[in-house]
């Protein structure tokens, strides 16, 4: 019996493992490009972060400014995504086992495990922009 049942289920398992797969190499890109475009942006703002630093503007606030650059863009894809993920809940509904098709909970978990790799991914960046020397950073450019 045990058998028949694994036959039966076997090409579900295989549709699960293959979407498994995909979702850990979008969100291995997600964080990669979201840090890329976060250390791209900070690059080239050291005069300006410099600037602020010379200032007087606390480590924090820098910190805090690039790291918010980061959520934004996490935030504005989200929104678009979450839009598009709720319209095509009829097609995925039939790959969907003991779930709903807009379950809050699993809706909410992906958005938080995609803000952690956005924190993840814009904190490198925030604390080189911390590190920046006001005086060298006005100096480039």
């Amino acid at each position: 019996m045990v058998s028949v049942v694994n036959e039966s289920t076997q090409q579900s398992r295989s549709m699960m493992w293959l979407f498994v797969s995909f979702a850990a190499v979008a969100l291995m890109l997600a964080a990669v490009g979201a840090y890329g475009v976060v250390s791209y942006s900070t690059a080239q703002r050291t005069f300006e972060i410099g600037v602020r630093m010379a200032m007087g503007a606390a480590r924090r606030d820098v910190f805090g400014m690039v790291l918010g650059q980061s959520l934004r863009l996490v935030m504005a894809g989200l929104s678009t995504d979450l839009a598009a993920s709720l319209a095509i809940t009829r097609l995925l509904a039939t790959f969907l086992y003991g779930t709903a098709t807009t379950d809050p909970l699993i809706l909410a978990s992906v958005c938080g495990i995609l803000m952690a790799v956005a924190l993840l991914a814009g904190y490198v960046p925030a604390r080189k922009a911390v590190s920046i020397d006001p005086l060298r950073a006005m100096r480039t450019d």
